[in-house]
């Protein structure tokens, strides 16, 4: 948890006042790894006014994510490579506000998902 606390921290740190939404971005390689990040997010966002966050990964309803971001996305996305490509590519995940991204254990999302995401340029 410590070392995932300082990136929480350190992206928490450099949010704007009242951030757009959607304009970081998490990837974890299993919604295992995505849902303790979500938690640290939890933890340390309740002091900063103003911040949303959500987790998204595969086995939850698709439409439930769509509903998300058509009606209140999250300043923060926390979630698993497919599950954000396939809802980046359907329209329903507007990155054109991203300032921060943060793969989280790189080399385990890019051995275990690497190849779904360069599979769909």
């Amino acid at each position: 948890m410590g070392k995932t606390a300082v990136f929480v921290l350190t992206l928490l740190d450099q949010l704007d006042d009242n951030p757009d939404k959607c304009v970081a971005m998490v990837l974890a390689h299993n919604r295992e790894l995505a849902y303790q990040i979500k938690k640290e997010f939890d933890r340390f966002q309740k002091y900063v006014e103003g911040v949303s966050s959500e987790v998204i990964y595969g086995g939850v309803p698709k439409k439930d994510h769509i509903k998300l971001f058509r009606d209140n996305p999250p300043n923060i996305i926390i979630g698993t490579p497919g599950r954000v490509l396939d809802l980046v590519k359907g329209g329903h995940i507007k990155l054109d506000k991203l300032k921060h991204f943060i793969l989280d254990e790189c080399d385990r999302v890019l051995e275990s998902e690497g190849k779904l995401l360069w599979s769909h340029k």
